[in-house]
């Protein structure tokens, strides 16, 4: 099946860009050695040890998560979905295929994604919301993430203070590990109803299941084409009989051979789509947290094309050369809002516009910005995408989440532990603790 998105690594190489560009024989070599990844992910999706590789096939879990949507699409104006990290940024990711930021589509609840604990936005939600027109999520894998339960238990004390405790369960759904913890515990006692999270699905690895899949139904998406966009992606890379055939391991290598070879120790993101945004958001989660193990991994950065082409460019072009750039393209050349009109060529600085679109301009703008990396010698490889819908958008999270995977293979760390992330949760409890009464 052709797959929804293309990657395209040509201006990656120093036989087309010089400068900073990857020696073809390096690459090959890190290409190589991602064969055994493949092999790797296929024996894990086979016997089932790695979860995330079963859910695009799954089709058993989706009634639930739509009654669960349309239950919530029913009763409330507003869903605060609290998390943070992996719990909340696939949400946002997918959500905003729906919400441009002007607010839901006609029969959706406004989504709030409330994945920080600073008090004054946390305030100034409560004070815009009413309690009988809005649901609540918490999302934490673990039923520890201190973040997550203190929202829980100021939502618990709003529902105790305008009703008493009883009817927090008619507004709030808790999603948690099956095992005993504190988000499991407070659940039953205030009656709460809690779906199980996967204990094998790490957080920023789990937008393909209900954490990140409820948050888009209730926005109105249709979340199998979401797992169907994966699962070609999926299927691509186990049938490959050679790397080369597997795009997530094209990336890998191209990724970890051009820091490793040619010190690019920075990798940036940059979308051309406003509804990528968050994608580019999660992406950074993951691939920090992935692979920033030991001493190893590569910094990424989410870049807004064309925004920063007006902020950050002239760093990337005549900056520290550390860098390789993913630039995103949705095709929007030829359609894509009105038609400029001719009689603007009486300006003759914009003549150039006449007759074309807002749409033109964008596609434009990021194939000069790719164009102006590679004439540098600033290795930068493309995503074009046709159609920015649920099946491509769920081919970019599996194409990222596997390429991550790879890559923690190449660096030899594992891509699913975050071993220094534990250090400042101890502290923060010791901080709270000697804090004054």
């Amino acid at each position: 099946a052709k797959l929804p998105d293309t990657q395209i690594v040509d201006d990656c190489f120093a036989g087309k860009i010089g400068g900073k560009g990857l020696a073809r024989p390096a690459y090959e070599k890190m290409l190589a050695r991602s064969a055994p990844s493949i092999e790797k992910l296929r024996q894990w999706q086979k016997d089932g040890s790695l979860p995330l590789l079963r859910l695009p096939a799954r089709t058993d879990d989706l009634a639930q998560m739509q009654d669960v949507a349309a239950d919530f699409r029913k009763r409330f104006a507003n869903v605060v979905v609290l998390g943070t990290g992996g719990s909340s940024l696939g949400g946002q990711t997918l959500c905003a295929l729906n919400d441009r930021g002007f607010g839901p589509q006609q029969g959706a609840p406004k989504l709030w994604f409330m994945d920080n604990v600073d008090p004054d936005t946390f305030g100034e939600l409560f004070e815009r919301l009413e309690p009988e027109s809005t649901g609540f999520i918490a999302i934490s894998k673990s039923g520890g993430t201190a973040e997550t339960l203190t929202q829980l238990l100021i939502v618990l004390d709003w529902y105790e203070a305008h009703y008493g405790g009883e009817s927090a369960a008619e507004h709030v759904l808790a999603v948690t590990e099956p095992k005993s913890n504190v988000l499991r515990r407070l659940a039953e006692r205030y009656g709460i109803k809690t779906l199980e999270h996967d204990p094998k699905v790490g957080g920023r690895f789990s937008v393909l299941s209900l954490v990140g899949l409820i948050p888009a139904a209730i926005a109105g998406l249709d979340i199998a084409r979401v797992r169907k966009g994966a699962a070609a992606v999926l299927g691509a890379t186990l049938k490959a009989t050679n790397p080369a055939d597997s795009a997530p391991c094209v990336g890998a290598a191209v990724s970890i051979a051009l820091q490793q070879e040619q010190g690019l120790d920075v990798t940036v993101l940059m979308p051309y789509v406003d509804r990528l945004a968050y994608f580019g958001m999660w992406y950074r989660q993951l691939w920090a947290e992935s692979l920033g193990k030991n001493g190893k991994g590569t910094t990424p950065i989410r870049a807004m094309g064309t925004v920063d082409q007006h902020s950050q460019v002239q760093l990337y072009l005549d900056g520290p050369n550390d860098k390789m750039f993913s630039v995103m393209i949705a095709d929007t050349a030829g359609g894509g809002g009105r038609v400029l009109p001719e009689k603007i060529a009486q300006e003759k600085e914009l003549a150039y516009l006449a007759g074309r679109t807002m749409g033109d301009l964008l596609d434009a703008e990021a194939r000069a910005t790719a164009a102006t990396f590679a004439k540098n010698g600033k290795p930068v490889r493309l995503f074009r995408i046709p159609t920015l819908d649920e099946e491509s958008m769920g081919a970019l999270l599996m194409h990222f989440m596997l390429e991550t995977i790879v890559a923690a293979d190449l660096l030899g760390v594992d891509a699913f532990d975050q071993p220094a992330v534990e250090q400042g949760k101890i502290l923060t409890r010791e901080y709270l603790g000697k804090m004054g009464g």
